[in-house]
């Protein structure tokens, strides 16, 4: 990565999915080729077109968070800080006194609202007998009515406060609104903070809550969601001529970024090296993708200029993965246009039917298993392709995940619903 010289590495992986908890569990499950995508439990789902889902079974946020914390945040928050802690934990940070402020944190997600039922409870005691909504009786009862702390809870950023006053973060901090570029975004802002002397050590990633009553409303009818049901978690298969979609999944992917050298005089584990960042955008009118992928291709192609690094000598690329047929496509032309040839030699997979499409936290996910696949030395299969599309000619990894591959190098992608893109480059540490 071009900057000062300060390298910086992956030495602490906080995550939660349908697939478990810690990074160990997600690989192993991941590698054995199990799915947490089901009918989705929490709601009745009957008026959705999309009813499928991956859910995090068994989460008790209390682990992580205080009792007064818990009254202020929604289930995402929850997730975002229970990944971090989780991430933490795993670095070997000492989090007894503050980390103070040279430790940043940058953190992503999708969070438009609050807690939903204390609202919706209120809402109906001021509904006139036919039904309609009665604003005078609303203006009247509305400190009463509405949970005192609704506001304070949906905003944004809620998981960027609960993290810092728990650890005493004190240093450079920012949160990403977004889809799946936002937790992507996060990660390239704090490797890049590093790079600059900005901090010594950042918290960075991203977390949704995707599968909720609320996200999945707003994102069910707009063209992006499978609508075959009755497939199950097959339903969600990127790159497959038969595809219909994604499903939603919940989650947090949150990692521990340091300066290489500081990381390694506390003897810390390196799972991976960040190398270089990219970013672009397809200018186009949402949720319309442009053809030719131009904003994932400019994103692609300056993140290997920045980690100074030839397509040929790419080992593993964890692609995004819409499983829609122009995002798709559009993904396999961006990265065509800028790898050439090397675009049906590298080896790429998508995770997603497994864990789910974690929208806020999906670009961090893909993170999270490049550098496990570095770590490691596979390369995870895309569940459920069976019939490549002639359009997406990559080297698509399917069936069984390729072991003891060994790869030196990998490119975590992500690609937002309005045209962001962000493409990360990772690397064996030396």
């Amino acid at each position: 990565m071009s900057g000062n010289g300060r390298q910086v590495v992956i030495s602490g992986i906080g995550l939660l999915t349908a697939l478990g908890e810690g990074p160990e569990t997600n690989w192993k499950a991941l590698l054995e080729g199990h799915s947490g995508i089901r009918p989705i439990q929490e709601y009745d789902t009957s008026h959705l077109q999309t009813r499928l889902g991956a859910e995090i079974d068994g989460f008790d946020p209390a682990r992580f968070a205080s009792r007064r914390q818990l009254n202020t945040m929604n289930r995402g928050d929850q997730l975002g800080l229970a990944a971090a802690t989780l991430a933490l934990r795993d670095a070997g940070i000492d989090t007894s006194n503050e980390l103070g402020g040279r430790t940043g944190l940058f953190l992503g997600g999708n969070k438009s609202m609050g807690r939903m039922g204390q609202l919706i409870s209120g809402l109906r005691a001021v509904r006139r007998p036919d039904g309609t909504p009665d604003m005078k009786l609303l203006g009247e009862t509305a400190d009463t009515i509405m949970p005192p702390l609704f506001f304070v809870e949906g905003l944004q950023p809620g998981a960027v406060f609960h993290v810092s006053q728990t650890f005493g973060i004190r240093g450079v901090n920012a949160f990403f609104a977004g889809t799946a570029d936002a937790g992507a975004t996060a990660i390239a802002r704090a490797a890049r903070a590093i790079r600059r002397g900005e901090a010594d050590r950042i918290v960075a990633g991203g977390y949704d809550d995707a599968t909720s009553w609320w996200s999945m409303t707003h994102l069910d009818r707009i063209g992006v969601l499978t609508t075959r049901n009755e497939l199950g978690a097959a339903a969600f298969r990127p790159y497959d001529q038969n595809r219909s979609g994604a499903v939603l999944g919940e989650g947090g992917a949150v990692l521990v970024l340091e300066e290489k050298e500081a990381a390694r005089a506390r003897g810390a584990r390196i799972y991976a090296e960040v190398s270089g960042v990219g970013n672009g955008h397809d200018a186009r009118t949402p949720p319309a993708t442009d053809p030719q992928g131009r904003g994932l291709t400019r994103a692609v192609r300056r993140a290997l200029d920045d980690a100074r690094l030839n397509p040929a000598d790419l080992g593993y690329i964890a692609s995004h993965g819409a499983a829609t047929k122009i995002g798709d496509r559009s993904e396999t032309a961006a990265l065509r246009t800028v790898l050439g040839e090397a675009s049906r030699s590298v080896p790429v997979s998508c995770v997603k039917p497994q864990t789910g499409h974690l929208v806020g936290g999906a670009g961090a996910l893909n993170v999270v298993f490049s550098a496990l696949a570095l770590h490691h030395g596979d390369i995870p299969a895309t569940a459920h392709l069976e019939s490549p599309d002639a359009a997406c000619d990559m080297d698509l990894v399917r069936g069984d995940a390729r072991t003891a591959a060994h790869p030196a190098t990998a490119l975590a992608l992500a690609r937002g619903i309005e045209g962001q893109a962000v493409a990360l480059a990772l690397s064996r540490p030396a």
